[in-house]
C-alpha cells in the first residue's frame, strides 16, 4: 500500500523521464482529513487518501459513495425557461402537433433524442427525428434545416444537445414562424438568440447550479418538469406518466461519453444509470452491447469505451441518424440491424483513424526534429476526414504531451479545410484558436480549454502553424506541468487482490472530475512479455510478494514498449482491472507508464 515514508517528498522514484516522457509525482494529502474520512470507508487508509486526493469532505463523503437521485436531484424549476419548455412540450403532446427533436450526432445528442422519444412514445405519440449531417452541414441546426423540417410540416422543433448558438437559425425559424424549444448545456455568450424557450445551465441568468450536466441530463431533469405538470393538471396516458427512471441508462451513458464531471446528481445518473444498463432494458443498447461482445453492461469502461464509440461512429464516417434510432427503438430485429451497422462503421472509423494517425504521427515527429522546442503541434493532410481529425488531434496529444491541432480539406470534403484541437491542462486552445480567427490567419474558431475546432484554407495552413507556435511559446510552465503523471498510491503485486479491486470500485463511478486511481509498483521483474492484437504487450510483474498480470495497450511500437522486455527491472504505472476470463476472476495492471529502475 502507500509508504508514508515517500510523503516527505513528491516526486515518485525519482522518477524524471519515463519511457513516455512524464515525471511521476506521489499525491500529497492532508492527514488529518485522511483519519476523518476513514469512518466513512470502513477504516480504510487507502480508500480514505483516494477520497482526500479527489477533495471529498467528511460531510460529502456518504451523498459522493452513495449518491441518489433523492438527494441530488435539483428542483426542475431553478433552470430558466424550463417551466415554460414544459408548457409548451406537453400542450404539443395534447394537441397531437407534429413535433420534431434536431439532436446533435454524437452520443449525448442520441441520448438526448431518445429519452424524449421514449417519453413521447408512452403518451401515444410520435417524434420526429432530424440529424445533420457532419460534412454536408456541420455542427447544430442551419436556417434551411429548419426551413426544410417546416416545409415538411413541423409545428414544433426541440434541440437537444445544440441549438444555443444558433442565433442566425432561430431567426430564421422566428420569421417563418417556427416555435424552437432549445435544450442544450454549452457555454453561451450574452444575450441568447430568439426561441420559444430555451433551456440550457450554462446561459448566463440561469441560477440552476447545474453547468456541469451533459444534454443527456438536462433532458432527464426536462423530462420529470413535464411529468410534474403533468401532474399538477391531473392529466396522464392510459397507462400512466411515464416512467422516467427507465430513461437512467441513456441519462448515464450521455453523461459518460461527453465526458461531464462526476460529481453531484451526475454521480447518480451514472451510479443507478450503470444498474440498469446491467439489465439489458434497452433493446437498442442489449442489440449494441451484443454485437460488441459484451456479455453485462456493468462499467464506466463499458458505456464509455465500448458502447460510445460504436453509437458515435455513425456521425463520424456515416450515417448520423442511425445511432438515435437505435438507442430509441424498442424493435427487437431493427436494433439488431442498426447496431451490425453501427459496428461495422466503426470498424470503418478505425481503419481511417489509423491511417490518418500514422501520417499526423509522422509529421509531428518531423516538426520536432526541427523545432524540439515548440509548444504545439499541427498536422494536416488532403482527404483527412473531418469526423476522425478530433480523436486524432487527441492520440497525438497523448503522445506528445503537448496541444496537437489536426486539419484535414480536399476530395469531396469541401473547398474548406476543418481543424480539430485538443489541448493539455493549463493550455487553453480554444482562446487561441480563436485569437487566431480574431486576427485573420484562419477563417474562424474557437472552442473551450481542452477542445477547439476552426476553419481555414488550406494554403493558411504554414501561416497559422508559425504563428500557433509563437503564440503558445508563452505557456512553457504549463506545457512543463502537464508532462506530471500524479501516482495515487504505491503497491506491492501481491496486494493487487480482487478484493481490493471491489473495495476500490465502491468509491467510484470514475471518470471526469473523479478519476480512477492510479497505482506503482516498485522495481518489480518482468516476465512472460508478449504481443497480444495488433500491438498491445501483456506481461507479468514479479517480485517477493507475488506476481501481478499486465498488459500495456497500443505500446507495442511505442516508447512503453521498447523499455518493457523480458527479464527488466521496471517501475510500472497503471489502474487496477477485474479481468475473468473461463470463469476465473483475477486482477490486471493496465499500464500506462513504466521506466528502468
Amino acid at each position: 500500500m502507500a509508504d508514508p515514508a515517500l510523503k516527505q517528498d513528491n516526486t515518485l522514484f525519482d522518477v524524471q523521464r519515463s519511457a513516455t516522457g512524464r515525471f511521476w509525482t506521489l499525491a500529497s494529502v492532508d492527514e488529518a482529513l485522511v483519519r476523518r474520512l476513514q469512518p466513512s470507508v470502513g477504516g480504510s487508509d487507502l480508500l480514505a487518501r483516494l477520497l482526500a486526493t479527489r477533495d471529498v469532505t467528511p460531510e460529502e463523503a456518504p451523498s459522493y459513495l452513495s449518491p441518489t437521485l433523492r438527494e441530488t436531484f435539483p428542483d426542475p424549476s431553478s433552470f430558466a425557461d424550463m417551466d415554460k419548455a414544459a408548457e409548451i412540450v406537453l400542450d404539443a403532446i395534447l394537441e397531437k402537433k407534429r413535433v420534431t427533436v434536431f439532436a446533435d450526432y454524437d452520443v449525448d445528442g442520441g441520448t438526448s433524442s431518445a429519452i424524449l422519444a421514449r417519453y413521447f412514445r408512452a403518451w401515444g405519440e410520435d417524434l420526429g427525428l432530424y440529424v445533420p449531417d457532419r460534412l454536408e452541414e456541420g455542427y447544430g441546426p442551419s436556417p434551411a434545416a429548419f426551413r426544410h423540417l417546416k416545409e415538411k410540416g413541423a409545428e414544433l422543433v426541440i434541440t437537444v444537445d445544440c441549438g444555443a448558438a444558433a442565433v442566425s437559425a432561430l431567426e430564421e425559424a422566428e420569421t417563418i414562424g417556427l416555435p424552437i424549444v432549445v435544450i442544450d448545456h454549452h457555454l453561451m455568450a450574452g444575450h441568447h438568440p430568439p426561441a420559444a424557450a430555451l433551456v440550457n445551465p450554462n446561459r448566463p441568468d440561469c441560477n440552476s447550479g447545474c453547468g456541469h450536466l451533459a444534454a443527456a441530463g438536462v433532458v432527464f431533469v426536462f423530462a420529470a418538469a413535464l411529468n410534474r405538470l403533468s401532474r399538477e393538471r391531473g392529466i396522464a396516458p392510459p397507462e400512466g406518466l411515464p416512467d422516467i427512471m427507465s430513461f437512467l441508462d441513456l441519462a448515464a451513458l450521455g453523461t459518460l461519453c461527453d465526458m461531464s464531471p462526476l460529481r453531484g446528481v451526475n454521480r447518480a445518473f451514472v451510479r443507478q444509470g450503470l444498474s440498469i444498463l446491467s439489465h439489458g432494458q434497452n433493446e437498442g443498447l442489449r442489440a449494441l452491447a451484443e454485437v460488441s461482445g459484451i456479455s453485462k453492461v456493468d462499467s464506466v469502461y463499458h458505456a464509455t469505451f465500448m458502447l460510445g464509440p460504436r453509437l458515435n461512429a455513425g456521425g463520424r464516417v456515416g450515417d448520423p441518424w442511425i445511432a438515435a434510432k437505435l438507442l430509441a427503438t424498442d424493435d427487437r430485429a431493427e436494433a439488431i440491424a442498426l447496431a451490425e451497422r453501427l459496428h461495422a462503421l466503426n470498424d470503418e472509423r478505425k481503419a481511417v483513424e489509423a491511417a490518418i494517425l500514422d501520417q499526423a504521427t509522422a509529421q509531428a515527429e518531423q516538426a520536432l526534429q526541427r523545432n524540439p522546442d515548440r509548444g504545439i503541434l499541427v498536422a494536416g493532410g488532403e482527404g483527412w476526414h473531418p469526423g476522425v481529425i478530433g480523436i486524432v488531434a487527441g492520440r497525438l496529444k497523448e503522445r506528445f504531451h503537448l496541444p496537437c491541432i489536426v486539419i484535414g480539406w480536399g476530395q469531396g470534403l469541401g473547398p474548406v479545410a476543418k481543424g480539430s484541437g485538443r489541448s493539455v491542462t493549463g493550455v487553453n486552445i480554444g482562446d487561441a484558436i480563436a485569437a487566431a480567427a480574431r486576427e485573420g490567419i484562419i477563417l474562424s474558431g474557437g472552442g473551450h480549454a481542452m477542445a477547439g475546432g476552426l476553419s481555414l484554407e488550406s494554403d493558411q495552413i504554414p501561416a497559422f502553424d508559425e504563428w500557433m507556435v509563437s503564440h503558445m511559446a508563452q505557456f512553457t510552465a504549463e506545457r512543463a506541468a502537464a508532462l506530471e503523471l500524479p501516482v495515487d498510491a504505491v503497491l506491492s503485486p501481491g496486494a493487487a487482490s480482487p478484493a481490493l479491486v471491489d473495495q476500490i470500485a465502491g468509491i467510484g463511478p470514475f471518470g471526469v472530475g473523479s478519476p480512477e486511481p492510479v497505482f506503482a509498483l516498485q522495481s518489480v521483474h518482468v516476465t512472460g512479455v508478449r504481443q497480444v492484437g495488433a500491438n498491445h504487450l501483456k506481461f507479468t510483474a514479479e517480485d517477493s510478494s507475488g506476481r501481478l498480470d499486465c498488459i500495456a495497450w497500443r505500446s507495442a511500437d511505442q516508447p512503453l514498449g521498447e523499455v518493457i522486455r523480458p527479464n527488466a527491472r521496471l517501475h510500472v504505472i497503471g489502474k487496477l482491472k477485474a479481468d475473468e476470463w473461463n470463469g476465473r476472476r483475477r486482477v490486471q495492471l493496465d499500464v500506462s507508464d513504466a521506466v528502468e529502475a
